[in-house]
Parts: structure tokens; C-alpha cells; sequence
């Protein structure tokens, strides 16, 4: 899968770890993953999906964070969660949103398979032990998307490795190193509405 990388998700990495703001922070970026995934669906499909992708990102933030305790780098962490979600999308029919085209699901199954079937993680459980045990909101499926999937934002070619796009537009094959300086005030959520 091809992610960006740049100094708000060190930022992120940072304030999720930071007592005090890690709540205003985890929130924060479950907004904004809600809001560019639905800014991916069909207007009309939009808030019948709201509540349901709230929580599932929600729940992979426990995810990146038990990654991260594992010792895979921050841009390893958060694909593990990106390749969660598109097998959210991938089961529900919701192909418009996917980040990766559906014959390359198990492809990055495959990369983090030792993570994920340690935590039951699989295509078909995207949440695995990571499911709140109170579960998560449904939403209505689209499988029909299925028989013919189109994936606008899907980006093929990239299943064999993690690539990074950093912020001059440069493409590399892994996370790049934490900076020493990083600004926890610019992660999502810390600053005030409208400020991100």
C-alpha cells in the first residue's frame, strides 16, 4: 500500500501516547478518518455509514497502538490500520472507498499475517480481538459492488511492500525515522476546530 507520511502523524504517533490529550487526539482522528472515507461514498450513502465507521476507527486505534507496542514503525502501525479498513469496506461492498484494488486484499493480509492472526484479524473479521465487546454500528451493504468492483482511490501496484510518500511527494519503501522535534499541538484534535 502506498501512505503519506509527514509531520502531523508523527504528531499523532506522539499525542496518542501523551496522557492528557490522548483522548482529544484519538477522537480527533477518528473524525477525520470518518470524514475522508465518507468524502469517498456517494452522498446519498454518506451518514448511513457515519456511525458505523466512527467506531470501526475508533477500534483500530487500539490497533495502532498495540502495533506500535510491537515495535513496527509509525508508518507500519497505521497500515496495519488502513489494511483493516479496507477489508471493512471490501466486506461491506463499499468498493468506492477502498485504498488498495480487491485482488490485492490478501496480498497485504499476507505481509502482516504473523500480526494479525495473533489478534484473529482476518478478511472476514477485520476488528478481530480488537471488536469492542459492546460491538460496532452496522450499516447497509452495497455486495452488488462486488460483481464488478470499481475502486477510484485505489491505488495498484503496492501490495508487495509498505511505500511512503513523504512530504515533498518522494516514494520510499518503508516508515522514514521519527523526528526529534515533533510538535504534538499539530496532531488532530489538539488544536482548535479549523486549525487542522
Amino acid at each position: 500500500m502506498k501512505i503519506r507520511q509527514n509531520p502531523r502523524h508523527w504528531a499523532a504517533k506522539k499525542a496518542l501516547s501523551t496522557p492528557g490529550i490522548r483522548e482529544v487526539t484519538n477522537y480527533g482522528l477518528v473524525k477525520m478518518h470518518t470524514r475522508i472515507f465518507l468524502g469517498k461514498a456517494d452522498e446519498s450513502r454518506q451518514e448511513e455509514r457515519r456511525a458505523h465507521l466512527d467506531a470501526f476507527f475508533d477500534a483500530t486505534m487500539d490497533t495502532y497502538l498495540r502495533a506500535l507496542e510491537e515495535d513496527f514503525d509509525e508508518a507500519g502501525a497505521r497500515e496495519i490500520t488502513h489494511v483493516q479498513a479496507n477489508f471493512d469496506f471490501y466486506n461491506h461492498g463499499w468498493t468506492e472507498m477502498m485504498e488498495v484494488p480487491v485482488d490485492e486484499l490478501e496480498d497485504h493480509y499476507e505481509r502482516y499475517a504473523n500480526f494479525f492472526e495473533r489478534y484473529d484479524i482476518t478478511i472476514d473479521d477485520p476488528l478481530g480481538t480488537f471488536r469492542p465487546a459492546d460491538g460496532i454500528a452496522e450499516a447497509p451493504a452495497t455486495l452488488e459492488k462486488l460483481d464488478a468492483p470499481e475502486h477510484p482511490h485505489a491505488e495498484g501496484g503496492f501490495a508487495d511492500d509498505l511505500y511512503v510518500e513523504d512530504e515533498r511527494g518522494e516514494v520510499g519503501v518503508g516508515g522514514g525515522e521519527e523526528p526529534e522535534d515533533v510538535d504534538v499541538s499539530s496532531a488532530p484534535g489538539v488544536r482548535e476546530e479549523g486549525d487542522a
